[in-house]
């Protein structure tokens, strides 16, 4: 009865680290395949339409830019203008 025991907790325990690895090569499979095409697609569609999802274009021939920063306009606006904005 004893070896009975020993028997199936080795059964539990190879099938847990057996699951365990499926687990891990399935989501690192998945997770790579999905990550390099939304990426990929996202990255490919942006360069053919030259588009910058980052402002830091920086012109060097400009002596009087010292740096990547850009003036925040926080004027108030009239409250009309809040109303229906999306």
């Amino acid at each position: 009865m004893n070896a009975l025991i020993i028997f199936f907790k080795g059964v539990w325990e190879g099938q847990k680290l057996f699951g365990e690895i499926i687990a891990t090569l399935v989501n690192t499979l998945l997770l790579s395949v999905v990550y390099f095409i939304g990426v990929g697609v996202t990255t490919f569609f942006a360069q053919i339409s030259h588009k910058e999802f980052l402002d830091v274009a920086f012109d060097i021939s400009d002596k009087k830019i010292k740096s990547h920063w850009q003036e925040l306009n926080s004027t108030k606006k009239p409250l009309e203008e809040y109303y229906r904005q999306f």
